[in-house]
């Protein structure tokens, strides 16, 4: 069954005005599920874990378009995630429906530096205080696009204001070699995605859908270079095993 991420592309693909991605190239075939070319698929390694922690993935206008999107691999990964289109001007009903829903604490992912201090945490909460009682899942809200995008989403979404903003303090470097950055301490969206799951104790599925980014990133560049995919390499090893511990 397709998710969330894949609902989302179907629809935007469906409309007549869409970007020409494969630039300067023919359109080249790519698998459905995985949106890798024909050869490199990776759907057989799709892991599918349940975790405590939901992911509301709000995203710029062609970014569910993009076969480098990796807001996708969070779709992958973590059973409970959702994805909604963003507009300036109107917002879809099921995401105010999601971010009032009692089962759920929502925070948006931003950098604290660009929101009122009172709003500002660091933390999640953990496994270890989930029973208590009238305790809410964790929504971690990702404003998925460009820097320049996400700043907007960020600034022109008035339903977000009320939120707590979850702002991270990573101690390592983005691995992600997709696409250029404009900051060079900014992470792709997975990356946060797995540090957020981390900070929540979800320590396994932070593990998962790191190896799980890895090995999409070493099929993306082979299939650019027209190389064969390494099997054995550290990222397919991880994966692999960390797919073994979770059965």
């Amino acid at each position: 069954m397709p998710h969330a991420v894949s609902r989302l592309r179907s629809a935007r693909m469906a409309l007549d005005t869409k970007p020409k991605l494969d630039r300067g190239e023919e359109r080249k075939p790519r698998c459905p599920g995985c949106r890798l070319s024909q050869g490199y698929c990776m759907c057989a390694l799709r892991p599918r874990l349940q975790t405590r922690v939901g992911v509301c993935l709000i995203m710029a206008e062609f970014e569910a378009l993009k076969p480098s999107n990796t807001g996708w691999l969070i779709a992958d990964v973590v059973q409970d995630t959702a994805a909604f289109g963003w507009a300036r001007t109107e917002v879809d009903p099921a995401l105010l429906a999601m971010l009032s829903d009692p089962q759920w604490q929502p925070f948006v992912v931003f950098p604290g530096e660009f929101a009122e201090p009172e709003r500002v945490v660091t933390q999640l909460p953990t496994r270890m205080n989930a029973a208590a009682p009238g305790s809410r899942r964790p929504l971690l809200v990702m404003l998925d696009g460009t820097w320049t995008e996400a700043r907007k989403m960020f600034r022109k979404s008035p339903y977000l204001n009320a939120l707590p903003v979850l702002s991270l303090q990573p101690e390592h470097l983005s691995r992600y070699r997709l696409r250029r950055h404009i900051r060079d301490n900014h992470f792709c969206t997975a990356e946060v995605a797995a540090l957020c799951l981390e900070l929540a104790d979800e320590a396994h599925a932070a593990q998962t859908l790191d190896a799980y980014l890895d090995v999409f990133t070493h099929r993306y560049l082979q299939a650019k270079q027209t190389l064969p995919v390494d099997e054995g390499n550290d990222a397919h090893r991880v994966l692999r095993e960390l797919s073994v511990s979770s059965c």
